[in-house]
């Protein structure tokens, strides 16, 4: 027998939706790497990704953060900035920024009705997004974007920039089924936002990855400079710390961002600041110095509570969790630490854990709301014979009901693995929780 579908009822069902409806129907779609079909979309929307200066922003680990603080130094010098990232924590808007002010909701329903017309292909919802975001920085004629790179870089549809100046964070082996299975090959995806006659600032340690992104600019006849070599920073005993890059110097600086790795991606951003400059966008001294002291990026080690402290961190692979680590032995003081984790079942979860289980006193494996999500009985196997004191609360309310409910005034909770995760939490935090289900 075959399926009774009213075809006009179909049609009508599908032209009924709202715009943000048909935009959350577009993550069915799942990834696809290639930049063949957003390519075409953009074309019929006049490109608008060519009406404005770029800087693309790809690599593993603080591409955010990277973005977030440079963004914050040119919006203080009286720049007109865009800010495009992913994912976001609680609302879409926080994708796409002007000036730190997310895009307004009746702009992003009009866009997204515009864009929606000119598509012709099966476009995914991370394309779809992107040329939404290109297209509201075109028509607020921004002066200039920072891009942060969805996954990869050579097939991401943030790659059809001409970017001033193309940055790469760092690399670590992260979506292997996509992006190959090796450094040398995930290097070449990331690398692949080098331009032909562009430049390049990574904050690369590992020699492999290093010598894949020198080759690529020497194919490309594109500067190459990188940190511990052309950029370096100097830390002081009282928290600040010093730029030297290539032509610019800067002394006493503060980054709210907190964490050691955070002055890493500081150094990149500044690296940019002192790139620009050398192509005749001078940013004044101030404006560095202030945009550093203002930085905000939500979701990575922020501190969103006391009395317990309950700190949040959108680490997500084993670099980024190791960040974490350290940032929790140097940057913080606690009693007793309370982990609660909760990741996508696509991630090294088992070398995230056993980074994690030796400074945890409690632990509290959870599930974010996603369907990518690893199941907390498959986190348990991992911990249950290296930590006696775990338990498990699928629910991520009810997780962080009883992370406070267990916590001193002078322990701290840390909620860890996934952005999702860290979103949830903030939401719950925003809107109240269901206490008594748990005390």
């Amino acid at each position: 027998m075959g399926c009774n579908i009213n075809p006009m009822a179909f049609f009508w069902g599908v032209c009924m939706q709202s715009p943000i409806q048909y935009l959350e129907g577009l993550k069915q779609r799942g990834i696809n790497l290639g930049i063949g079909p957003i390519s075409r979309l953009l074309t019929r929307l006049d490109n608008p990704q060519t009406k404005y200066k770029t800087i693309l922003i790809g690599g593993t680990n603080g591409k955010g953060s990277t973005a977030a603080i440079l963004s914050s130094i040119l919006m203080k010098e009286g720049m007109s900035v865009g800010l495009y990232t992913s994912p976001h924590l609680c609302d879409f808007r926080e994708r796409i920024r002007i000036n730190g002010c997310m895009i307004p909701e009746d702009a992003l329903c009009a866009l997204i009705d515009k864009v929606r017309k000119e598509t012709k292909e099966d476009i995914t919802y991370f394309e779809f997004s992107t040329a939404l975001a290109f297209l509201y920085f075109s028509q607020c004629e921004v002066d200039i974007a920072v891009v942060e790179v969805g996954m990869g870089g050579r097939l991401d549809a943030t790659n059809l920039v001409s970017p001033e100046v193309s940055v790469i964070t760092n690399i670590s082996l992260e979506h292997q089924r996509y992006l190959g299975d090796n450094l040398e090959s995930i290097a070449c995806e990331k690398g692949g936002i080098i331009k032909e006659n562009g430049v390049c600032v990574t904050a690369a340690k590992e020699r492999k990855v290093i010598d894949t992104l020198k080759e690529i600019c020497s194919q490309k006849g594109s500067v190459f400079y990188r940190t511990g070599r052309d950029i370096r920073v100097r830390r002081s005993e009282n928290g600040s710390f010093s730029y030297y890059g290539i032509n610019k110097r800067y002394s006493g600086l503060r980054n709210s961002l907190v964490g050691g790795h955070q002055i890493e991606n500081a150094a990149l951003a500044l690296a940019v600041v002192d790139i620009l400059a050398g192509k005749g966008m001078e940013i004044n001294n101030n404006s560095v110095t202030e945009g550093l002291r203002d930085v905000k990026w939500e979701g990575r080690m922020e501190l969103v509570s006391r009395n317990p402290g309950i700190l949040v961190d959108g680490a997500h692979n084993p670099a980024g969790i190791s960040s974490l680590c350290d940032s929790l032995l140097a940057d913080f003081s606690y009693r007793n630490l309370i982990v609660v984790f909760g990741v996508l079942r696509d991630k090294d979860y088992a070398e995230m854990l056993k980074k994690l289980m030796p400074l945890a006193d409690r632990m509290i494996l959870t599930r974010p709301k996603e369907e990518r999500a690893a199941c907390t009985e498959d986190l348990l196997l991992v911990t249950s014979p290296y930590h006696d004191n775990v338990e498990v609360i699928d629910d991520s309310a009810e997780a962080l009901v009883r992370a406070r409910f267990l916590a001193g005034v002078d322990d701290l909770v840390c909620i860890v693995g996934s952005l999702y995760l860290v979103g949830e939490i903030k939401k719950h935090l925003s809107f109240g929780l269901p206490e008594d289900r748990l005390l």
